[in-house]
């Protein structure tokens, strides 16, 4: 057993308050508990609250605060987080004074998502983690000389990435200045419990349709951040198989949402999928499996980058059809987990799942065990990261 460690994460579930994101938050804290730590949950990027029913930036703070207090109550944490208003600097949980001297105490620091630009109160920690959830990005960024990117990771003393084909030969994006490593997505087993339900109806995910301004140009190639490139590539799914499909999509385009309702997609409103934990939770059990796709720039590159959101499905066991990003070097596939490029392919991994459904939702929970359990994800991190 390693010894207790004094561990800060740093996120954004306040940022963005929904289930997806909280759950992501509390697959780290708890993983880390789990493992001996102490640990706790900061939010303090300077960044402004965020309402998503009205899906803006807003100046009150209660309802980011109110989905913060109720995680960390749920999950034994009532006295281990802060949130900092990026619009009033007022701190909320723990005291500012705490705050402070919690900077100073820690051993680590693990900023998930890159959520908190550091500055100089964090860098009395000596071990500061950088975890990237979405690859490609920032390593274009180095390449490209960015003077600030390259400036902001260099704060850090270890960096890790969901980008796991990252600097192997078949994906195109060079590893510069930084000694990136591969982590995965933690998941806690236990908090998802699986049951094979064959009478599931549809395959679902949750999604954004369309990102805007982070689409990036390198090697004359432009990298959309956007998943909307490849939904349109497998838009005729619908009439390729019986199953049905349900997106919980966030788009406001109304040509949009009449062209995939008129492909035979069946829409849902992502926020009423994804409103807190509890909400997001049941949307999985109540699914057949999950199809998605990828963005664009860790798909096209075959960054081998995999989703917070896909492991959960996973470890329910409801099966997973999910865009190739290369992740099948490293990650078992074909039984419960299988990937494709083309719509046809899509449609040929569905009807394979049905064809013995049983099988595939065990095999789901299986590789969600052998590949993304928090308890060796984190272990294997904190090792790398000298924690």
């Amino acid at each position: 057993m390693p010894s207790r460690k004094r561990i800060v994460v740093l996120h954004l579930a306040g940022r963005y308050p929904l289930g997806g994101i909280g759950w992501q938050a509390v697959h780290y804290l708890l993983g880390l508990t789990r493992l001996g730590h102490d640990v706790y949950y900061v939010e303090d990027s300077g960044a402004h609250p965020y309402d998503p029913r009205v899906k803006s930036v807003v100046e009150d703070s209660s309802y980011t605060l109110d989905f913060l207090a109720g995680l960390m109550a749920r999950f034994g944490m009532a006295d281990r987080w802060a949130y900092v208003d990026g619009g009033t600097a007022t701190c909320h949980g723990l005291s500012r004074e705490r705050l402070d001297r919690l900077y100073g105490e820690a051993d680590a620091l693990l900023n998930v998502c890159g959520a908190t630009r550091l500055r100089e109160e964090h860098l009395s920690c000596p071990v500061r983690v950088y975890v990237e959830t979405d690859p490609v990005f920032e390593q274009i960024r180095v390449v490209e000389g960015d003077r600030r990117a390259i400036e902001d990771l260099a704060t850090h003393t270890h960096h890790f990435t969901y980008g796991e084909n990252m600097g192997q030969p078949d994906c195109p994006i060079p590893l510069e200045k930084f000694a990136w490593r591969p982590t995965r997505p933690p998941v806690l087993m236990d908090l998802w419990p699986a049951e094979v339900d064959p009478p599931a109806r549809h395959f679902t995910t949750v999604a954004t349709w369309q990102n805007v301004g982070k689409d990036i140009r390198f090697g004359g190639e432009t990298y959309y951040w956007s998943k909307h490139l490849n939904f349109l590539r497998v838009a005729d799914l619908p009439r390729m198989t019986p199953q049905t499909f349900e997106l919980a999509l966030e788009v406001d385009d109304s040509a949009t949402r009449d062209l995939m309702v008129a492909k035979g997609w069946l829409l849902a409103d992502a926020f009423a999928a994804s409103r807190d934990l509890g909400t997001y939770q049941r949307h999985i059990a109540r699914s057949r499996g999950e199809f998605t796709v990828a963005k664009d720039l860790v798909a096209r590159t075959r960054s081998g980058w995999f989703s917070d959101r896909s492991v959960c499905y996973l470890a329910s066991g409801k099966p997973v059809v999910t865009q190739d990003t290369g992740f099948d070097k490293f990650i078992a596939t074909g039984a419960g987990l299988l990937t494709f490029s083309t719509v046809e392919e899509a449609a040929a991994a569905v009807e394979e799942i049905n064809a013995d459904y049983p099988r595939h939702s065990w095999a789901a929970r299986r590789v969600a065990e052998e590949f993304f359990a928090a308890e060796r994800v984190l272990a294997d991190l904190c090792r790398d990261a000298d924690i």
